[in-house]
């Protein structure tokens, strides 16, 4: 895969429960505090932080919208998968919600571990997001192509 490819996959850590919920079609947006810059029909790899701490799909960005947390949750909370608590409570103090509309949601197979991705080269997860890199390991840049 190229370099330029790379830069167009999405890694993004989840929480199981919000992993779980895109790969079963029941939420169709992830939220970010900070604005995320990647263009639609990028692929995003999908890692589920502890204690599943595995990449456990795919999907792809139909599109970004950043708006005011208001205007977020007018437009999208049929679509976030959190309560009105809990989406207040994690836009608290910022003024941008980053909405990122997913679509073609894929579960792997075998989910593919932090262990079993470290053992060909080191693996960091992202704390919120960050782009595929040449580093990462090949099977993250393999599963990236395939979409």
């Amino acid at each position: 895969m190229s370099e330029n490819r790379d830069r167009k996959t999405l890694v993004l850590s989840l929480r199981p429960r919000f992993a779980d919920a895109i790969l079963d079609g029941t939420k169709s947006v992830e939220l970010r505090r900070q604005r995320v810059q990647a263009p639609s029909g990028a692929g995003v790899i999908l890692y589920a932080s502890a204690p599943v701490m595995a990449v456990v799909g795919i999907a792809r960005i139909a599109a970004i919208v950043n708006t005011t947390p208001d205007v977020a949750w007018s437009r999208f909370r049929q679509h976030v998968g959190l309560s009105r608590e809990e989406f207040d409570a994690y836009l608290r103090g910022t003024s941008v919600a980053c909405v990122i509309i997913l679509t073609e949601p894929r579960t792997l197979d075998t989910p593919l571990s932090l262990r079993h991705l470290n053992r060909t080269s080191a693996f960091r997860p992202p704390q919120s997001y960050r782009f595929l890199a040449g580093s990462d390991p090949g099977m993250l840049r393999r599963l990236a192509a395939s979409r």
